[in-house]
């Protein structure tokens, strides 16, 4: 199998970022997307290294433009891709997408061509949710606290640490409330770390998979 991209020096984890066919997208999508992945690869679930990102419409910098409403959809272009967060062993397996169209909530999503990306160099690093097991983010100190804390736990204490407002993800089981999450002042080595490891839980419904950013006022977090 061809697989355009990658890297074999760098890491043991990558991203397969695959091409889609898909015209719109639920804005609360992460828990549709991740069983419609689960289904079509059933290892999914189970590998410990796996993490999604969730499809993203309209970007201003690094931040993501949300639609509002309990219904809105979110309008993809051409450009818009699928990708997964894999140990490389697994990268295989996961071309089995590849030429099928997923069911994310009623919606039709085909996936289409394949390409690796390696972790990024960049130091500093944002995701677009994060959730902790036992911290509100409702509260703004709590969820920083449990940042802390588990940065400190993989030996991470970045220079500059800051997070967005807290937005809802909905699941069949609960509502997990989440907020975007930005860390700068970091090493190549933590970044690599924090890439690779994530943070908190849920990582795959796209909770705590960590992208670069190359501008901090480019950023784009809301306060509550």
């Amino acid at each position: 199998m061809a697989i355009a991209g990658g890297d074999n020096s760098r890491s043991d984890v990558v991203d397969a970022v695959f091409a889609i066919t898909c015209p719109s997208l639920p804005v609360d999508h992460a828990w549709a997307l991740s069983q419609a992945i689960g289904n079509a690869l059933p290892w999914f679930f189970a590998e410990p290294d796996a993490g999604l990102h969730t499809v993203h419409g309209a970007a201003s910098g690094a931040g993501w433009i949300r639609p509002e409403g309990a219904d809105a959809l979110l309008q993809l272009s051409h450009r818009a891709r699928l990708t997964l967060r894999l140990p490389r062993d697994r990268v295989e397996a996961a071309a089995a997408l590849l030429g099928r169209t997923l069911d994310v909530a009623g919606w039709p999503l085909r996936v289409d061509r394949l390409a690796l990306r390696p972790l990024s160099r960049i130091t500093t690093l944002h995701a677009h949710g994060v959730a902790f097991a036992n911290a509100d983010a409702d509260e703004e100190i709590a969820f920083m606290s449990a940042a802390t804390h588990e940065l400190h736990t993989l030996g991470i204490v970045p220079a500059t640490l800051l997070c967005g407002r807290m937005t809802p993800m909905a699941t069949p089981a609960r509502v997990y409330r989440i907020r975007s999450l930005m860390l700068a002042g970091l090493t190549r080595a933590q970044s690599e770390v924090l890439q690779q490891r994530g943070l908190g839980i849920e990582r795959r419904l796209g909770c705590g998979v960590f992208i670069p950013h190359k501008d901090i006022g480019d950023l784009n977090f809301r306060p509550d």
